[in-house]
């Protein structure tokens, strides 16, 4: 059967009836929820839902229980839908798995089934015959859009610097998103969500998000950089792990960056060549991919190459410490990594 992205399923199901068998897989289970529900609209009016919808958990069925559900009739309904999670814990020598595969391939015409694969590849058997749907995560760009959306959905209006200060502070996971939208609902009511609403829901400050952070550090302020470790730090969400990934991510892109211009390529034309190597690459966890890399370029001229490769390799060795130990002084491991990074010895002697 075919594969679609996120956006074609939802085009698709707007010209015309669902498919018999879906096969949703990817990285962003917010928007799997999402298409669940996009798939729902289109097989099942909502008065007919309470009889005719069923979510199981993969696990818990055995061949029996599976052909009872798909093969049950719909109730006062022309159709009825399964949606079916967890199929990546189904092992593939168990008798449930080979079932999903033989109904997939013969379906019941009167049930919508919604397969939802986790975390990990898609099964090659269970694609051959469903409709299968690669859920991506969303591009930068987009996640400011969907947060709009989700924000409106829930009645809730966020002024521009509050979402702005909001996207700085819970990054572009659409799960982290939602919840935090949820809370600054109940917090702002019917009201405009403010700044001031943003920083105590999630405790950060103007001028001390992880941005800054990463601003100061590739910008050759150390100062800076270290005087921002424990407000970041104290931010709902916020971990070492989180704020060396992104040092990290900003040290990959400045090292892509400053090979361009060793190579020789004008500076003027530095930020254009360093989207297009992120359009590529579409790297996930960057934000707006213009504003990156204009960043990454201005940053370049700051680290030589050698200089770069070495803060890359104590990145790696602070992630390393991170992870190492519960016990872990967080604050200290970044702190001494933003010095050295900040101020490279070979440089200070």
């Amino acid at each position: 059967m075919g594969a679609l992205s996120f956006d074609a399923l939802l085009r698709s199901l707007k010209r015309g009836a669902p498919d018999p068998v879906y096969y949703l897989h990817g990285d962003e289970d917010v928007l799997k929820d999402e298409a669940v529900r996009a798939v729902l609209e289109q097989a099942v009016e909502p008065a007919a839902r309470a009889f005719n919808v069923d979510t199981p958990s993969a696990p818990d069925l055995d061949p029996a229980s599976f052909h009872a559900l798909v093969n049950t009739l719909p109730l006062l309904a022309p159709r009825r839908a399964v949606i079916l999670r967890g199929v990546e814990q189904v092992k593939k020598t168990s008798a449930l798995y080979r079932e999903l595969v033989r109904y997939s391939a013969a379906p019941n015409p009167t049930t919508i089934l919604v397969l939802v694969h986790g975390l990990g590849e898609p099964d090659p058997a269970l694609l051959k015959h469903a409709t299968g749907v690669a859920v991506a995560p969303l591009p930068p760009e987009r996640v400011a859009r969907w947060a709009a959306r989700r924000a409106g959905e829930l009645g809730l209006t966020v002024e521009p610097d509050a979402a702005a200060d909001l996207l700085g502070a819970v990054g572009h996971d659409l799960g982290s998103l939602a919840r935090e939208l949820e809370k600054l609902a109940a917090l702002a009511g019917s009201r405009p969500v403010t700044r001031d609403d943003v920083a105590a829901l999630v405790g950060t400050r103007r001028g001390e998000s992880l941005g800054d952070l990463v601003e100061a550090a590739l910008g050759r302020r150390p100062a800076d950089a270290v005087r921002l470790v424990r407000p970041v730090l104290e931010q709902a969400g916020m971990s070492g792990v989180r704020v060396v990934t992104a040092l990290g991510t900003a040290l990959i892109g400045t090292a892509l960056a400053r090979a361009e211009l060793d190579r020789g390529i004008i500076p003027a034309q530095l930020p254009d060549a360093v989207f297009r190597h992120i359009l590529a690459t579409r790297p996930f966890g960057v934000g707006s991919w213009k504003e990156e890399a204009a960043r990454w370029a201005r940053w370049a001229a700051l680290w030589p190459a050698a200089v770069v490769r070495g803060a890359l390799v104590r990145a790696l060795a602070a992630d390393r410490a991170l992870k190492s130990s519960t016990l872990s002084d967080e604050a200290a491991i970044v702190t001494e990594l933003l010095l050295t990074v900040a101020v490279p010895r070979r440089e200070a002697a």
